[in-house]
């Protein structure tokens, strides 16, 4: 025999040696199933085995690819609270156990959505009653790399007071209302990252080839090469000399020192707003396991360049479902809460970038299928970025999900801006309550509006409802209005309703430049 027919032969007889079957963390031990589903279940195995799937009557077959990869496809079924088990068997043999079937969501976006439940209000009491054990959690590591990761750790497991506490807060509740009112079995992937950009949760190579993010894409090369190079190496290294002589200094004369260290160059290209990361070290793992839909809350990191949002943002939505193959599955976000100091001033409160990335988020509606926006205008805090009233804000996502997926008659969708007419030094501004009717909350006087003429000099203006529809806005500064605009502030002082109690969409009637716009 051949020397390199004899090497050949022992490498293939030690990697049957070491065959084993392994499967990813999505799949294990008390998942949930997508009901009326074809669901996906893979795994990795030696080259060329045949693995056999069982589960509820059916059996699958696959071979591993060359990679070791396998994937079959399970038959649709309904949704089921009885534990079950599947069966897998290649090279060996595993049983996952305690499974069910229901609706299984993705709990997604940066640190609104990642907040938890222990950080929420009411923490005691909700960590005390969620004895859930149809409610399923699991939780992805927040991973930033530009290499195509295919695991995770992490596992599936019952909610309960045990647990409950470290997870997503609005992911939690969301999945509440649904299990409580739909009486199924309900599924929570949660793979937020706080402070994470949109654009780290898109795969890089589909950003690239559109025109629309050049520059975004520009300004990423650029910072990646300024950070691997030598120059900022040794800044680092003299940064970190300098902080540590300063550390050592504080500690010999017995003084604090609260300095944070310097950051390393290689963190913003581990982190969550390189373009790609997230994408490849978060949501990859998790891409193709049967579910019904997601849920979203971030936007605060792309508040600087809310122009761009409007475009990133459903290209973002696209991607997923393109990648997913499971059509356009239901997308459901929260727009920004909101937040930071009222101003007095109604030019300087209207020059407001959170203003305009909240209309970025309400312009999606309008561009990608089966989405929808829960506006939460009235749940923030002045003082922090992180409201902690959680369970409003899941609830609200929860009526899009039961009206538009689940066949429900509820009140869903906060009035939007529908036109303005301007006439005798007055605006009157028109909604779509969707069947709703307007009222005020707190105080009787409508407030919230500003108005301005030619010069485009915003001021305060008096505002009053007109019809369930209706409100007329004006101000005794400015005889012929031209443009409107509502809740147009970062912490607006607003308080226009729908009698359902969803507080009314900010909005402007004009197009003005916005202040995000890249210039030339």
């Amino acid at each position: 025999m051949k020397l390199t027919t004899l090497t050949t032969l022992l490498a293939a007889l030690a990697l049957t040696a070491r065959a084993e079957l392994k499967l990813p963390a999505i799949i294990g031990d008390n998942m949930v199933l997508q009901q009326q589903l074809a669901n996906p279940i893979w795994g990795w195995d030696a080259p060329g085995t045949e693995v056999t799937v069982k589960f509820s009557g059916q059996t699958k077959t696959a071979k591993a690819g060359a990679d070791g990869k396998w994937t079959v496809k399970l038959d649709p079924v309904p949704a089921n609270a009885q534990p079950a088990t599947i069966s897998i068997k290649g090279s060996s043999a595993k049983e996952l156990k305690n499974v069910l079937v229901g609706e299984v969501w993705i709990c997604s976006g940066q640190s609104n959505m990642q907040w938890s439940v222990q950080a929420s209000w009411d923490a005691d009491l909700e960590i005390a009653s969620a004895k859930h054990p149809n409610i399923r959690l699991i939780t992805v590591p927040n991973v930033g790399t530009q290499e195509p990761q295919s695991d995770f750790k992490g596992a599936w497991a019952e909610c309960s007071p045990q647990n409950v506490g470290g997870f997503s807060a609005v992911g939690f509740f969301f999945g509440r209302v649904l299990h409580k009112t739909l009486d199924i079995p309900i599924g929570l992937i949660n793979n937020a990252w706080g402070g994470s950009a949109a654009e780290a949760w898109v795969n890089r190579g589909e950003l690239a080839k559109d025109p629309r993010f050049k520059l975004l894409m520009e300004n990423t090369k650029a910072n990646e090469a300024r950070l691997t190079s030598p120059a900022a190496k040794q800044k680092y290294e003299a940064d970190l000399a300098a902080w540590k002589k300063q550390a050592d200094e504080a500690k010999a004369a017995g003084k604090p020192f609260t300095a944070r260290a310097p950051q390393a160059p290689d963190g913003w290209l581990r982190g969550n707003a390189r373009p790609g990361n997230i994408y490849n070290g978060a949501l990859l793992p998790t891409i193709g396991y049967g579910i019904k839909g997601a849920i979203w809350y971030q936007g605060e990191s792309n508040a600087g360049r809310a122009y761009e949002y409007a475009s990133l943002f459903p290209f973002m939505i696209q991607n997923w479902r393109k990648e997913w193959q499971q059509g356009d599955f239901p997308f459901y976000w929260v727009q920004l809460a909101d937040f930071m100091a009222e101003k007095t001033d109604a030019e300087q409160a209207t020059a407001s970038q959170w203003a305009e990335l909240r209309e970025s988020q309400t312009k999606t509606q309008n561009v990608i299928k089966n989405g929808g926006q829960a506006v939460i205008i009235d749940l923030g805090e002045a003082n922090d970025i992180h409201p902690k009233n959680k369970r409003d804000v899941a609830e609200r996502l929860a009526r899009w999900a039961l009206v538009k997926d689940y066949g429900m008659k509820l009140p869903y969708r906060s009035p939007e801006f529908k036109s303005a007419e301007f006439k005798d030094g007055k605006a009157i501004v028109t909604l779509d309550t969707f069947g709703s009717t307007l009222r005020t909350v707190d105080v009787s006087e409508v407030k919230g509006f500003v108005i301005c003429g030619e010069d485009k000099k915003w001021a305060w203006a008096t505002a009053k409802i007109i019809g369930k529809d209706k409100v007329e806005v004006s101000a005794a500064g400015v005889a012929k209005p031209v443009a409107v605009r509502y809740a147009w502030a970062d912490n607006p002082v607003c308080n226009l309703f729908s009698t359902d109690g969803l507080p009314v969409t900010p909005f402007r009637s004009d197009d003005f430049e916005m202040l995000t716009k890249p210039k030339q």
